[in-house]
This record gives C-alpha cells, sequence and structure tokens, in this order.
C-alpha cells in the first residue's frame, strides 16, 4: 500500500478588520509637490525648461550630470569625453565642435571607427554606408580615399612618435578636407586637446586595406593608451562622459584608471556618467559602478544620443553663459 502524502495545511483566515494603519502624513514620502514638474511656457529659456522638469529619477540625474561639470570645469577639473562612433554617425558632431571650442572638453576617447565618421564627414560631408547590400556584393568598407588616408596618416604618426588621435588630427588640418569645420578630430587638434584612439585590429574598415600597416595601428594606439592614462590621473574633482561605447571604451577607461592609481595618482572622487539608448552590462560596471566606490558617483541617462547629447551640451552652455553675465549689483 502506498504512502498517501499529507494534506498542506489550511491557509489562515485573512481579517482585514486587524490592519493597524499610520498616519499618512507621518508616513515617510519619495515625492513631494516640489519635487513635480511645471508646463513649459512659450517663449520660456532653456534654463526655465531644465528647472521645469521633474526633480525626480532621469531628470533630477540629467541635472547632475550638467551640476558636475559644469563645476569641474569652473574648478580647473578635466571633462573627459568617450565617444563611440554612433554619436558622429546621428549627426552630433558639431555639438561636440561647439563643447571643445567652448573649453567643456580636456580630452576625448574614440574607437576606431570614429575616426572614420569624422573623416569622411570632413572629406566629403557623407558618411555611413548601407553595410547590408554592401556585404552582399563585397564591397563593404571598400572606399579607397577614406582608408588611404587614414593608413598614410597613422603610418606617418608611427614614424613621428605620435598617438593616433593626434596622427589624424594632424592630417586633417593639414590635408583638403572642406568640411572639417565640423570634425571633432580637427577641432581637438586646433585647440591642443588630446583625442586617444583606441583600436581593435580587424573592427574597422580601413583595417582591411593593403595600405594598413599592423605595427603602425599598434605602435600609434598604444602611445593614445598611455596619453589616456595621464588624463585619467588628473581626473580627482573631474567628469568622465561614455557616450555610445558599451565594450571597448568602457574596457579601456578601467585599464587606464588601474594603471593611473597602481603608479601612485589620487583618482578617486570624480563623477561618472554614462549615456546609451539601452543599460549594457560594460559601461554599468566599468563606468558606473567599480570605479567611483572610493567616493565619486557614477549618472546613467538613459535614452538616445541625439537628444541626450544636445541636453546637456546645452545645459553646459546655458550655465557657461550664467557664469560669464554681469552680476547685478
Amino acid at each position: 500500500m502506498r504512502d498517501v502524502p499529507a494534506s498542506p495545511p489550511s491557509p489562515p483566515r485573512i481579517d482585514r478588520s486587524r490592519v493597524r494603519t499610520v498616519p499618512a502624513r507621518r508616513r515617510p514620502s519619495k515625492v513631494a509637490r516640489a519635487d513635480e514638474g511645471r508646463p513649459h511656457r512659450r517663449g520660456a529659456s532653456f534654463a526655465a525648461f531644465l528647472d521645469s522638469l521633474p526633480h525626480l529619477l532621469g531628470a533630477q540625474d540629467l541635472r547632475d550630470a550638467i551640476d558636475a561639470a559644469a563645476t569641474a570645469r569652473e574648478r580647473g577639473r578635466p571633462l573627459l569625453w568617450g565617444l563611440g562612433a554612433h554619436v558622429i554617425k546621428v549627426g552630433l558632431a558639431p555639438v561636440l565642435v561647439d563643447l571643445v571650442e567652448r573649453g567643456f572638453v580636456t580630452g576625448i576617447l574614440m574607437n576606431g571607427a570614429g575616426c572614420v565618421h569624422d573623416l569622411e564627414l570632413a572629406m566629403m560631408g557623407a558618411t555611413s554606408e548601407d553595410v547590408g547590400p554592401a556585404l552582399d556584393d563585397g564591397s563593404f568598407g571598400m572606399a579607397r580615399e577614406t582608408s588611404e588616408r587614414l593608413n598614410a596618416a597613422i603610418a606617418a604618426g608611427a614614424r613621428d612618435g605620435l598617438g593616433m588621435g593626434a596622427a589624424i588630427g594632424r592630417e586633417l588640418l593639414r590635408g583638403r578636407y572642406p568640411h572639417r569645420k565640423r570634425s571633432i578630430l580637427a577641432a581637438a587638434a586646433r585647440r591642443g586637446v588630446p583625442v586617444t584612439v583606441h583600436a581593435a585590429i580587424g573592427t574597422d574598415i580601413h583595417h582591411m586595406h593593403p595600405s594598413a600597416d599592423g605595427a603602425a595601428l599598434g605602435a600609434t594606439s598604444h602611445r593614445d593608451f598611455e596619453t589616456l592614462t595621464g588624463l585619467v590621473a588628473t581626473l580627482e574633482g573631474g567628469v568622465y562622459c561614455n557616450v555610445g561605447s558599451a565594450v571597448i571604451l568602457p574596457e579601456v577607461f578601467l585599464k587606464a584608471l588601474a594603471l593611473a592609481r597602481n603608479l601612485g595618482f589620487r583618482v578617486r572622487r570624480f563623477t561618472t556618467v554614462n549615456l546609451d539608448f539601452q543599460r549594457h552590462y560594460r559601461p554599468t560596471v566599468n563606468v558606473i559602478e567599480r570605479p567611483t566606490r572610493l567616493g565619486g558617483r557614477g549618472i546613467a541617462l538613459v535614452g538616445h544620443h541625439e537628444i541626450l547629447v544636445p541636453l546637456l551640451a546645452a545645459g553646459l552652455v546655458e550655465r557657461d553663459r550664467r557664469a560669464r553675465a554681469p552680476r547685478r549689483r
């Protein structure tokens, strides 16, 4: 005879007449009237628009990111920008160039694809091929002028002891580029702002061409890693913004921070900001969480680059305008 399992105990009877209540006014609340947003008024300034946003969650994070960057600039602390290539592809180069010109950029990190799109836009005012059809017919990545100019600039930079960012910036300043005014690399080179390019061999179209020199790619990109580490070594009190890089730049930034700390530089209290249209693992842990464990702060702004970056930039420009305005007596 098989054992019959015991019946589960009966659930307790719920008597709601015995519920214990608390006064609503004494209960801690996370949202108050003062935190609410205000309707936009026609003709109001951008500063008024920012102030009208709710003082909650992402809206407050945006204001905090603007405040951190503006404060760092006012105190002469670094403002580093890590830019994925998508930032350039969605039309934000003029916004970044303006920030360079206004002094809101101390250094720029790029992946290799960023150089491709920046150079193409400077050269011919267009970029971003249609990968699918081009891959089907074998023409993807085979743009002649793009690759010849990039590879020649990198090879010359390797011979002259330059990093990749400085080498390509020099090419953009010296060569015939009718649209160079909207080039991030050219603006940075003109203003003396260091740009570091962190190449992963095989990820960028000019690596496929016969003019590519692996030794030159490695040498110039490794010099840029050392330059980046020097920038990160001064980041105390500054801000690092990672915009649209999900893997390469978060990894490179973390290694540069590790090397700077290993060499004895105090880099503890700084702000990191990650901007992307979704949360990724590496930016979350390598930009937002791990680097700020010793006293900094990490801020995640989730949304499209073509919306978030102009909002952040406009907030900085507005802060700059107010800081320079004469005070009324």
